[in-house]
């Protein structure tokens, strides 16, 4: 699957807000958007008009962006969503938090998705004991996420919970940092999701 490889720190420009795509360095004065919070490219300090359209299509970039998922597999999980019953919006935030790469990144065991995916495709991460290589398998409720045992001395990893720490854990999932080991113990609420996201936009982005 093709997957961006550019510089990071221009999506987070480009959207006008820090997608934590960058692990540490998000959080100090080194953040793009803390020196350079204007679009990229030559014309990007110009005053700019978005149509309806745009501001849309910026939404689902946005989040496309914030999760690491590429166009045709986004445009899966909104078919998915529709079919759920509850709102199409808040079903597609839900499955997006239960990847497995998301999870690994909130429980604190990876610094961002991004390194997340990356630990989770080398094996290193395993569900219910047993490992998973895949980023887009969706974590149950109840299911146990863990670091394996042969990966917990690897210093990305112990960075990443020093880090966590100072993050913090969402309450939706139950975290052991000794043992390296979390619990998926309940599903979000859309209220626990504090990036500026209007999940609206991008429904009315693919009903148009």
């Amino acid at each position: 699957m093709a997957r961006y490889t550019g510089s990071v720190c221009r999506l987070c420009r480009r959207e006008g807000l820090k997608l934590f795509l960058k692990g540490e360095r998000c959080y100090t004065d080194k953040c793009a958007i803390e020196r350079r919070n204007y679009p990229p490219g030559q014309h990007g300090q110009g005053r700019v008009r978005f149509s309806e359209f745009a501001i849309r299509l910026r939404e689902k970039q946005k989040v496309k962006r914030i999760y690491g998922v590429a166009e045709r597999q986004f445009e899966r999980y909104f078919e998915m969503a529709e079919r759920m019953p509850g709102v199409t919006g808040e079903n597609l935030l839900m499955l997006l938090e239960r990847r497995l790469d998301n999870v690994v990144y909130r429980m604190g065991f990876a610094v961002s998705r991004a390194q997340a995916r990356q630990l989770v495709r080398h094996g290193h991460i395993e569900v219910d004991g047993k490992v998973v290589d895949l980023p887009s398998y969706l974590v149950s409720v109840g299911q146990e996420v863990r670091v394996a045992e042969r990966s917990r001395n690897k210093k990305v990893i112990q960075e990443a919970l020093e880090l966590s720490q100072r993050r913090g854990t969402p309450h939706w999932l139950s975290v052991d940092r000794e043992q390296m080991r979390g619990v998926f113990s309940a599903l979000p609420a859309r209220s626990d999701l504090t990036m500026p996201i209007s999940e609206k936009l991008i429904v009315e982005y693919y009903s148009r």
